[in-house]
């Protein structure tokens, strides 16, 4: 059989990273933005165009999409993309949130748990996994969702928040957190779209639900920063943006034993304090030329 192409449809944050990770000529990325990434090549796609799609795809590949949904009663990106992947992939892989659970007062969430999404934004994410699942299982496609937290890594720490003082909620009145480092996030990307892994439903994080007030302060006191100043909940309803209070409001702890035993990945950053450490390290480094 000929060798299994990794296409990625949205190459943003993670996505560029999983460019960084593959072996040269195997990777096709897509974006609105043409380029390249080193040696792998970036074609230009933009599924907010209501126009047909031509992707020249290989005969033989799986594809990661980490496009967010756009649209109310369906994901109208994904429906302009889905027609187009002739042949069909191995596999296809749809990047969600474990936002999709909403609130459960910090219990634990497996993926056995039902989602209830609190917010326009995570209904929509689960709008778009139901059309993926639906299409994949008439079109007899593999495919897996992976349902993923907040991700952190080189540029994506909040330093620029951190220095200008932004507060944190209380450390006693904060909800457990639940995130991933960025090349962790990539070792399940890689795993996700090997056809032999077994398909369905994954929660990804790195397993350390220490609170969103730990990290900023930990990420402030290994890059000399003063810490953040504390406030209650009340005043951070008043005064944090509703789309950043929805995210501190909600409280559970994402389960991921299924990304362990199932999709075969153990996060090197289980502990985010090397997780930080290393994300500043690869900031420093990057400055450096």
């Amino acid at each position: 059989m000929a060798a299994l192409y990794h296409l990625i449809v949205g190459s943003g944050y993670s996505g560029r990273r999983l460019l960084e990770r593959c072996v040269s000529g195997q990777c096709i990325g897509f974006s609105r933005t043409p380029g390249t990434l080193g040696r792998t090549s970036i074609r230009e796609l933009d599924l907010d165009r209501d126009q047909p799609i031509d992707l020249a795809l290989p005969e033989n590949y799986s594809l990661l999409y980490t496009v967010p949904p756009q649209g109310s009663a369906k994901d109208e990106r994904l429906a302009r993309l889905l027609p187009a992947l002739q042949p069909l992939p191995q596999r296809i892989v749809l990047v969600s949130t474990t936002g999709v659970y909403g609130d459960w007062a910090g219990e634990a969430v497996d993926e056995s748990c039902e989602p209830r999404p609190g917010s326009k934004r995570s209904l929509m994410r689960i709008v778009a996994e139901r059309q993926l699942v639906e299409w994949a299982d008439a079109n007899r496609v593999s495919w897996v969702i992976l349902r993923v937290p907040g991700i952190y890594g080189p540029g994506r720490l909040g330093l620029d928040r951190l220095a200008a003082g932004e507060p944190s909620i209380r450390e006693e009145e904060a909800n457990p957190g639940n995130r991933i480092h960025v090349d962790d996030l990539v070792s399940c990307y890689l795993a996700a779209l090997d056809p032999a892994r077994p398909g369905g439903i994954y929660n990804v994080g790195d397993g350390d639900h220490r609170s969103s007030t730990w990290f900023a302060e930990e990420t402030a006191r290994q890059a000399n920063l003063p810490p953040p100043p504390q406030i209650s909940r009340e005043e951070a309803r008043q005064s944090f943006s509703a789309m950043r209070y929805s995210f501190l409001n909600e409280s559970r702890r994402i389960a991921t034993e299924r990304m362990h035993t199932e999709l075969g990945v153990t996060p090197r950053f289980a502990n985010a304090e090397t997780g930080i450490a290393a994300s500043l390290a690869a900031e420093r480094t990057a400055s450096q030329g």
